[in-house]
């Protein structure tokens, strides 16, 4: 059982954390960084997880942790008389895990890796700030934003979290930072407490948009939407909200925000008093000065966004979220905008990977739920749509049927083809349909850009846009459009340019 008050005493590096039995379950890149802090604080760390590498062996040795290697799939015996006090859980481990149930009958305290960064926060005086960003889709891409728009402005800004570089070693860089900007995904916020030491008090946070998403993980929509929700839970200066989901405005409304925190709201329309939009074809900030009613300050154009690849509608709103986030900590709009005319896109987003004949071929493997693929083919008329994988339990059947006009075809692939195939014979029964049936991964994306190759018209996009996760036929994401990209390259030859300047089309009229 966990001594409470010995874990609620525990709020900054130079508390006493030592002999502190502490299991942590993962040992992947999260796992490994709350390991490395626990054994740097004196904590008493034994890792369980299911596999390690060699070279994460030696290094968990050469630093005092303990290793278990154990499928996981009841409690060890080893982990039971270890007695932890505490448990630190990596994002992926479901909350219905043998070792979460047994931690909670057993009354021992679970933290996930954010926790326990935001108490060991001072370990490099003064704490940097940090600012918060979740939603289903564009958090990435506005977290790596909101960063550049800091650092133009002269601040040391880390984007960190669940955007591959853990807050754990972000907290524990000798040379510090002013800003820490935290990418939270739903599994990390699942852990996070309400109140207590360990809730996080952010200067700003924004959830970006809010669509089903991970129900087979959280068991419900409503619990999606909750751990969500916490993103607001102490915010000080600005909850960042998108006017567009009323589902994030509703959020802002329940939170205990602390006083004098505001509701900045960010669409693609034309902005109110306290609002980020567009009026005339200009990226605007009326949240942000005294003269809000009357006035509004110029980040950026849509003419220049286009200019830099950056002009596609979910690219647009993502740019508005982060100016929002940087200007609540005093970024001035000249640097804002001078900071988006040198910024690109990720590989994998809306990425344009080739051009011959008129068709034009995009990588948005990124696109790993519906939401995401309703975004990249809002910003198309005409699509050869590539799609399929890991559905995750969400249903695809609205994202079908409200994008059957713009569809040229559609060419299915992954092990959840059969709810595809069916959603496309409800919706749109005279539409083309090529199945990929193959459980040889190197082959799919081949036999898939062959298929659309024979389906495309001039003027047409062949897109990458899956709707669903990878892990089914690819490594991640990554993995999917690296072999998309090779595919099309391999299947056009001399014939395309090499789609090295990513380009993406403007806003609709």
């Amino acid at each position: 059982m966990t001594d409470a008050s010995r874990l609620d005493g525990l709020t900054s590096w130079r508390s006493d954390w030592s002999g502190l039995r502490t299991v942590v379950l993962g040992a992947g890149v999260t796992g490994f960084a709350a390991a490395d802090t626990l054994a740097e604080l004196g904590a008493e760390v034994l890792v369980v997880a299911p596999a390690v590498d060699d070279d994460r062996v030696r290094v968990l040795e050469v630093i005092g942790a303990r290793l278990l290697q154990h499928p996981l799939d009841a409690v060890p015996e080893e982990v039971v008389a270890f007695d932890p006090e505490l448990v630190i859980a990596s994002p992926g481990f479901h909350p219905d895990h043998p070792m979460l149930e047994w931690a909670a009958t057993e009354r021992v305290a679970v933290w996930g890796d954010i926790e326990l960064a935001w108490r060991v926060r001072d370990k490099v005086e003064p704490a940097a700030e940090w600012i918060l960003v979740t939603g289903t889709n564009g958090k990435t891409t506005t977290t790596q934003l909101t960063a550049t728009m800091l650092a133009a402005h002269g601040l040391r800004a880390a984007p960190c979290g669940n955007i591959g570089v853990p807050v754990l070693d972000a907290v524990r860089d000798p040379g510090g930072f002013d800003v820490l900007v935290v990418e939270l995904s739903s599994y990390q916020l699942h852990h996070l407490p309400l109140d207590g030491p360990g809730a996080l008090h952010p200067v700003s946070s924004v959830c970006l948009n809010i669509a089903d998403d991970h129900l087979d993980w959280h068991g419900s929509a409503e619990a999606y939407r909750a751990a969500k929700a916490k993103v607001y839970e102490h915010v000080r200066v600005a909850c960042v909200y998108n006017k567009s989901d009323a589902a994030t405005e509703q959020m802002v409304r329940d939170a205990e925000v602390e006083e004098g925190a505001r509701a900045i709201g960010f669409d693609l329309g034309v902005p109110g008093p306290s609002d980020f939009g567009i009026a005339e074809g200009v990226l605007c900030d009326r949240a942000f000065l005294d003269d809000r009613r009357n006035t509004a300050l110029e980040l950026t154009t849509l003419d220049e966004l286009a200019q830099a690849g950056l002009a596609a509608p979910h690219v647009v709103a993502n740019i508005l979220a982060a100016a929002a986030l940087a200007r609540s900590v005093g970024v001035p709009p000249a640097t804002v905008h001078d900071a988006l005319a040198t910024f690109r896109l990720d590989a994998h987003r809306i990425e344009r990977v080739a051009a011959a004949d008129g068709i034009a071929w995009v990588d948005d493997s990124k696109a790993t739920n519906p939401h995401a693929a309703q975004a990249s083919l809002a910003a198309y008329p005409s699509v050869v749509w590539i799609v399929g994988g890991l559905l995750k339990g969400v249903d695809i059947d609205a994202l079908v049927a409200g994008h059957v006009d713009r569809l040229r075809a559609a060419v299915v692939i992954g092990v959840d083809r059969a709810a595809l195939v069916a959603a496309f014979a409800r919706h749109a029964p005279g539409l083309e349909v090529v199945e990929v049936d193959t459980a040889d991964t190197g082959d799919v994306m081949r036999r898939a850009v062959e298929s659309a190759a024979g389906l495309a018209r001039a003027g047409d996009t062949v897109l990458l846009a899956p709707a669903a996760a990878s892990m089914d036929q690819f490594t991640d994401y990554a993995d999917r459009g690296r072999r998309f990209a090779g595919a099309v390259r391999e299947y056009l030859g001399g014939e395309a340019d090499d789609g090295s300047a990513p380009r993406a089309p403007g806003l609709p009229g």
